[in-house]
C-alpha cells in the first residue's frame, strides 16, 4: 500500500469535524519567518566571531547588553517548531478526523531530496578544503555524513558548525514516521473527537516534558557543565522544539475554523511572545535558570507567536505581519536553507582572505559584507543545487509509487 488510511471513526458524522487548517494558508508568513531567522543566524555567528577574550573575560563587539540580547536571540527553536508543525499536519488530520498519510518510505524520500543533496555537497567541499591530504580527520567526515556529529564533543561544530541542528531534524523525521502512524492507529479506536485530540496533545506534552527531565537531571542532579555539548545539544535535550510544533499542528487541526483571532487580537499575543523571547535572551547567563531551560521556554514562546500568525481569520490582513510578507523577506526565506548551510564557511573564508575588517570596530562592516556574499552564494546554491534536487520528487506520484515516465500507449 502506498498510503495508510485512517477511516473516520464510527459515530462521528462528516460535518461534525471542523475544517482542518490549510497547511499553506499562511505560507508567505512562514517563509518570511524563515527569511528573518536565517538573517538573524548569520548576524549572530558574525557577532560570535568578533568576540575577544582576555584575563577580564569575554568582550562582545558592541558593549551593550541590550544590543547583545537582540543579536544573541537564538532562532533555532523557531526552525524546529515550524518544521514540526508543517510535517505533523497530515498525521494530526488523519488521527483526529480520518484520512490518509504517506508511507514512511515516501515521507523519508521527500525529506531526503530536500536536505541531502546540498548537505552532502557542502560537507564534502568544506571538509576537503580543510583536509587536503588523506586520510584527514575521517571521523569528522563520517560523523557529518551520518548526522552523528552532534554526539561528538570534539567535532560537533567542525566542518559546518550550524549543521548540528540537522542531526536533530533527521532524528525528528525518524521519530515522526514511527510515532505518527502509531498515533493514527491508536486514535482509530477512540469514539469521540475530543478523546482523539486529548490523546494527541498528551503525546506531544510527553515529548516536551522528557527533554525537561533530561536537562534537569543533567544540570541539577549530575552537575554536567553547560559546555558538554552532546548532553545539551542532542535530541534528548532539544526535542522540546519539535514537540511544541507537533502540538501546534494538533491544536490547529482540532480547532479548525473555530476561535480564529481577529487582526487586532493577534497584536498583544505576538507582542507578548516577542517580549518574552527578548527578555529570555537578556537575562540568560551561563548556568542560570534562563540559560539552562532557554530552549524549552523559547519553543513555547515561538509556539505562541506562530499561533498568533496562523490562527487568524482568513479575510483579515494583519498589519504587523506585513514584514513577513515583504518580497525581500520571502525571497530570503526561499533560499534560507542554502544561506544557513553556506554562511559560516563564507564568513571564515572572507576573514582568512582579509576581505573583512578584523577589529571589533569593524563588526558592522563585516556583518554587511558577510551578509551580502552569503546571500549571493545562497541564491546560487538554491538554483543550482536545491531546486534541481527538488525535482527528484517527481520520481514518485501522489501515492508514493514510482512514476511511470514512459507509459505503454497500448494500455
Amino acid at each position: 500500500m502506498s498510503t495508510l488510511t485512517a477511516p473516520r471513526p464510527s459515530g462521528v458524522p462528516e460535518a461534525a469535524a471542523p475544517a482542518p487548517p490549510a497547511s499553506r494558508g499562511r505560507a508567505l508568513e512562514l517563509q518570511g519567518f524563515r527569511g528573518l531567522a536565517a538573517l538573524s543566524t548569520v548576524l549572530f555567528h558574525v557577532w560570535q566571531e568578533y568576540y575577544t577574550y582576555d584575563a577580564a573575560g569575554a568582550h562582545p563587539p558592541v558593549e551593550s547588553p541590550w544590543v547583545g540580547a537582540l543579536v544573541s536571540l537564538e532562532v533555532i527553536d523557531l526552525f524546529f517548531v515550524m518544521s514540526a508543525y508543517l510535517l505533523t499536519l497530515s498525521y494530526a488530520r488523519a488521527a483526529i478526523d480520518g484520512g490518509s498519510i504517506r508511507t514512511g518510505r515516501t515521507f523519508l524520500f521527500r525529506r531526503a531530496i530536500r536536505i541531502l543533496p546540498l548537505y552532502f555537497l557542502a560537507v564534502l567541499v568544506v571538509w576537503a578544503s580543510r583536509n587536503p591530504t588523506l586520510p584527514g580527520d575521517w571521523r569528522d567526515l563520517v560523523g557529518h555524513l551520518t548526522f552523528t556529529h552532534v554526539f561528538d564533543q570534539e567535532r560537533i561544530f567542525y566542518t559546518l558548525g550550524p549543521t548540528w541542528s540537522l542531526s536533530l531534524e533527521v532524528a525528528f523525521y525518524l521519530a515522526l514516521v514511527a510515532l505518527g502512524p502509531l498515533a493514527v492507529r491508536v486514535c482509530r479506536g477512540l469514539a469521540t473527537r475530543r478523546a482523539r485530540v486529548a490523546v494527541c496533545l498528551a503525546g506531544c506534552a510527553a515529548l516536551f516534558v522528557l527533554p525537561l527531565v533530561w536537562i534537569s537531571v543533567a544540570h541539577y542532579a549530575v552537575g554536567v557543565p553547560h559546555t558538554d555539548w552532546p548532553v545539551y545539544f542532542g535530541p534528548q535535550a532539544r526535542f522540546g522544539g519539535f514537540a511544541a510544533g507537533m502540538a501546534l499542528a494538533v491544536l490547529l487541526v482540532a480547532l479548525g475554523e473555530r476561535g480564529k483571532l481577529s487582526a487586532r487580537a493577534t497584536v498583544p499575543l505576538a507582542a507578548a511572545a516577542l517580549a518574552g523571547l527578548y527578555a529570555l535572551s537578556y537575562v540568560s547567563e551561563a548556568g542560570n535558570f534562563a540559560h539552562t531551560f532557554y530552549h524549552p521556554i523559547a519553543a513555547l514562546l515561538w509556539f505562541a507567536l506562530l499561533y498568533a500568525t496562523l490562527h487568524v481569520r482568513a479575510r483579515e490582513q494583519v498589519r504587523w505581519q506585513g514584514l513577513l510578507r515583504a518580497r525581500w523577506v520571502t525571497a530570503v526565506g526561499l533560499i534560507s536553507y542554502s544561506l544557513y548551510i553556506w554562511h559560516e564557511p563564507v564568513m571564515l573564508q572572507l576573514i582568512k582572505s582579509g576581505l573583512v575588517p578584523t577589529s571589533q570596530a569593524g563588526f558592522p562592516f563585516a556583518a554587511l559584507i558577510v551578509l551580502a556574499v552569503a546571500l549571493a552564494v545562497g541564491t546560487a546554491s538554491y538554483w543550482l543545487v536545491e531546486y534541481p534536487g527538488s525535482l527528484l520528487g517527481k520520481a514518485k506520484d501522489g501515492r508514493g509509487a514510482a512514476r511511470d515516465f514512459y507509459p505503454d500507449p497500448t494500455r
